[in-house]
């Protein structure tokens, strides 16, 4: 095996291929990229029997072959190669890799060993790659991270009257973000899939200026997957099993108790106040005609409290909110001003969640689908 490649193009297609790839593997071959040469150049992948990803890249191929090489080591090798056309060769268990006055050796991995990739299914539909993008940062933030229960911490796609909803929870709260979808000819009218939270913000991440994205959910005898690919690039997925929490039907229809807030000042004072805070603790969030006050008990050596402008619709209302969670919310929402509804509960004693929508002005509703229901903790009495 024999190629040239440019050196820009080449980094960045085994920075994609690698960027997937899990830090420790019990099996040292799943943590190689597989280079074969193709009628188009190259094709570079990764597997690891859970997630797959695939690039083609164009090449001057001179002998035609395919290897097996450690993608964390190439990775390092390709981003720091000097400006000049890369030449990889292969011989008897060897890959040299030339670029310039650079010279690297590398021992090859046993390519007869490496799994076979996953075969993906026709497109089930599209969606832009910017909306997309943002909607799965603003809700992947409310995933759980506690493996202990697997199905909360993915992302689970809903797929209906031509809308893709993203719904993420962690039991303390929840995210949705729904934007449009363009449903193939072949592809269901309704679909779910449950995907883990990390590969989806990697997946994000890579094809959020890729244009389109085309999706294609999958489903054999032992395994469902889904896939995403846009121009050369394709990553594919298991997706989570199991039943994800009916979380949505939490969402209360309308609010009559809200309070309007400048999105930056209050992202501003809540990590000011909350610097007393102890570890865990929340801040106490008081809420009149007057505007907002923020209160931390915080230790007995140090408290704090700050008062913003706040535009409150109906009764005053005081919660307590964990920082950390709220300004999740918060750096999600994408606009001026932000809308925090108080839902009701049937105890009196005990606050509802909090529900926080994007605001466009003081008087006008955001309108990007995007909300985040925050359960707050109980009053300190």
């Amino acid at each position: 095996m024999r190629f040239q490649v440019n050196r820009d193009v080449f980094s960045e297609a085994v920075s994609f291929a690698v960027k997937l790839l899990p830090q420790r593997t019990t099996l040292p071959i799943l943590s190689g990229v597989l280079i074969e040469t193709t009628d188009a150049g190259l094709t570079l992948s990764s597997f690891d029997y859970e997630v797959s990803s695939q690039t083609v890249i164009a090449a001057e191929v001179d002998e035609p072959g395919r290897v097996l090489v450690s993608g964390r080591l190439l990775n390092d090798i390709a981003s720091r190669l000097p400006s000049a056309p890369v030449i990889i060769s292969t011989d008897e268990g060897r890959v040299a890799v030339s670029c310039g006055s650079a010279h690297f050796t590398l021992l090859s991995m046993p390519v007869e060993e490496y799994p076979t990739l996953p075969t993906i299914g026709d497109p089930s539909g599209s969606l832009a790659a910017e909306d997309f993008s943002e909607a799965v940062a603003q809700v992947a933030v409310a995933a759980s991270r506690d493996d202990v229960t697997p199905v909360i911490t993915g992302v689970q796609l809903e797929i209906a009257d031509g809308s893709i909803s993203f719904i993420a929870t962690d039991r303390y709260r929840v995210a949705v973000r729904q934007i449009a979808w363009a449903a193939a000819d072949t592809g269901a009218d309704a679909a779910t899939a449950l995907i883990p939270a990390r590969t989806l913000v990697e997946v994000g991440k890579t094809f959020g200026h890729s244009g389109d994205v085309a999706v294609s959910i999958t489903s054999t005898d032992d395994r469902e997957l889904i896939a995403f690919s846009a121009g050369n690039k394709t990553v594919t997925s298991l997706l989570i099993k199991g039943n994800f929490p009916p979380v949505k039907r939490l969402f209360p229809e309308s609010v009559d108790n809200y309070a309007v807030v400048g999105t930056a000042e209050l992202v501003e004072s809540v990590r000011r106040v909350a610097l007393v805070l102890e570890r865990e603790a929340a801040l106490r969030f008081s809420f009149s005609t007057d505007g907002l006050t923020l209160e931390a008990i915080g230790s007995e050596q140090a408290q704090a409290s700050e008062s913003i402008d706040a535009f409150l619709t109906g009764a005053d209302t005081v919660v307590s909110l964990k920082p950390a969670f709220l300004l999740d919310g918060l750096g999600a929402v994408h606009s001026e001003f932000v809308r925090i509804s108080f839902t009701a509960t049937e105890n009196p004693n005990k606050p509802g969640p909090v529900l926080i929508t994007s605001q466009s002005s003081k008087d006008q509703p955001g309108a990007d689908n995007y909300r985040y229901l925050l359960q707050p903790n109980l009053l300190l009495r």
